[in-house]
């Protein structure tokens, strides 16, 4: 039986690789944060309006789609000296043109700006906190552990169920069952690892889904 032994790998770079395929492995699970108030996006958006410099958010959209952001922040940067009411308008505004764009400029829809403080699992806040701190390895410790609980328990699943009697009909449809889902599962993480990032598109998401099944 093949043995699947993981050691701390902080320390071995042959290994970052791996570690970064789990967070693309399931993109018809992934959660996109650019569209939560506390998103990377709005950030930008909002330090645009207190800085006066629409650079910061420009950056979050394609260049041909520039003029309509500019546009907006021209805007909202004059309504916000109308009061605290309309300052308030305004940045709500401007917020929703940088993430709507954004979006576009991604091939995902643009649902609404999402609540601050949501649940989007341990990877993408641990991601962004890497970046925060400069360094990867509490992301590579996190995406390593996942990546070694998925393939070991698929694997010892497939290892279990294959050694059915052939005319165990129920058996052997429980052994496909495992072998399907353990040659799917590496398939997805190879395909992750060999391709672009995933876009945040639903649409997107469900075509690759669809591909690896």
């Amino acid at each position: 039986m093949l043995s699947l032994k993981f050691r701390s790998t902080a320390c071995r770079p042959g290994f970052a690789l791996l570690c970064w395929i789990l967070a693309l492995a399931t993109p018809a699970t992934v959660l996109a944060h650019c569209d939560g108030l506390d998103g990377p996006v709005v950030q930008a958006a909002r330090k645009a309006l207190e800085s006066g410099n629409v650079n910061h958010a420009l950056i979050w959209v394609q260049s041909t789609d520039e003029a309509e952001v500019r546009k907006a922040f021209e805007r909202a940067f004059a309504a916000r000296k109308l009061g605290p009411d309309a300052r308030d308008i305004a940045d709500l505004y401007f917020f929703e043109t940088a993430v709507r764009v954004h979006r576009a400029g991604e091939g995902a829809p643009y649902t609404g700006l999402k609540p601050a403080g949501r649940d989007l699992g341990p990877a993408i806040p641990a991601a962004d906190k890497a970046i925060e701190g400069g360094s990867e390895k509490p992301v590579l410790v996190l995406i390593e552990r996942a990546v070694h609980e998925g393939l070991e328990h698929r694997f010892h699943e497939v290892q279990a169920k294959k050694g059915h009697r052939a005319d165990d009909l129920a058996a052997g449809r429980e052994y496909v069952k495992a072998y399907v889902e353990w040659i799917h599962y590496v398939e997805r993480l190879y395909q992750a690892a060999a391709g672009p990032a995933q876009a945040h598109s639903h649409e997107e998401a469900s075509r690759t889904s669809a591909h690896v099944h």
